[in-house]
């Protein structure tokens, strides 16, 4: 298995992989609407020659800071695929790269039991909230430098293309 920065050639397979993951277009029409923006991290996980997952990193803002902050959104693999640590290996490598880009600090918005085993906690418990109405637990947040949010509190706000998403 390899993770690798996402090129050009790869575009159509990643749209494929994240509506058969998804079981709908949304995830992929949103990152095609992300993708020209600067900065953002796409990976891809190549299992036999064929891309098999994909993770997608864009630009969050939190009210009264301009702190580099990425959010995790999405990471999908095929159904065949899944269950085999595809998706923990696509988070830990987009982490690790993040960190070497200079982001200060990753949110993302899903199932707790999961994303607390990379390091995420809630959110709230660095004084930020989601713009949208989710479940405080759903939204978290991983430091990748330490005490970076200590004196930092407000709105996490997305990319507008994020409004797009059902």
């Amino acid at each position: 298995m390899q993770v690798r920065a996402e090129r050009l050639e790869d575009i159509e397979a990643v749209r494929r992989i994240n509506i058969a993951a998804f079981g709908r277009s949304g995830e992929a029409d949103l990152v095609d609407r992300l993708r020209p923006i600067t900065p953002t991290l796409s990976l891809v996980a190549v299992a036999s020659d064929q891309i098999v997952g994909h993770i997608f990193f864009s630009p969050v803002a939190i009210d009264n800071t301009a702190l580099f902050i990425f959010g995790l959104a999405p990471v999908a693999v095929l159904p065949n695929y899944q269950r085999q640590g595809i998706g923990t290996l696509l988070i830990q490598q987009g982490l690790t790269e993040c960190d070497r880009l200079g982001c200060k600090a990753v949110v993302v918005l899903g199932h707790p039991e999961y994303y607390s085993r990379f390091g995420f906690i809630p959110a709230k418990r660095k004084g930020l909230r989601c713009e949208y109405t989710v479940p405080d637990e759903a939204f978290m947040v991983l430091e990748l430098e330490s005490g970076v949010l200590d004196s930092c509190e407000g709105i996490v706000r997305y990319r507008s293309e994020f409004n797009a998403l059902e």
